[in-house]
């Protein structure tokens, strides 16, 4: 059975949070990638940053629904969400955009396991670690390539 080593991408570009948006988006593309993981100054992985964190940034800003009751307004969203994305859209490095709650695996899970993350999770890229520091990633194409073996 296959299993992330197997499949994985070894030589990993990653960035850092002070990257800024302009160095991510030339990177991406020269290197024809659609994500890459964010490190700190020890190398240990703290998050991913994707082609979608790009593309969010220049979306419309959503107004949020307002509903009035009585006397009052009551906004149908949480103020900290508009605060976010606001953030993201003024966002001129990595670590305004970037994700940090990183879905992970390790050398030993299996390639199955991995299509399901990806499947049931909405995720393209998945960085293999062995604790917090960064072995690998795993893209779907790694999935697909993996299925000829």
């Amino acid at each position: 059975m296959l299993r992330a080593k197997d499949i994985m991408t070894r030589e990993v570009i990653t960035v850092k949070p002070s990257t800024t948006v302009e160095e991510l988006a030339k990177l991406l593309t020269e290197h024809r990638i659609s994500g890459a993981p964010v490190v700190n100054d020890r190398g240990e992985l703290i998050g991913i940053v994707t082609e979608h964190d790009l593309i969010s940034r220049n979306k419309r800003l959503h107004i949020p629904t307002v509903m009035r009751l009585f006397d009052a307004y009551i906004m149908l969203e949480s103020p900290g969400t508009i605060e976010k994305e606001i953030k993201k859209m003024a966002a001129t490095a990595v670590g305004d955009i970037y994700t940090k709650e990183v879905i992970t695996v390790t050398g030993d899970t299996t390639v199955e396991e991995i299509a399901t993350i990806m499947s049931e999770k909405k995720v393209h890229l998945i960085p293999v670690v062995e604790g917090k520091t960064l072995r690998g990633i795993i893209g779907k194409i790694d999935v697909v390539k993996g299925m000829t073996k």
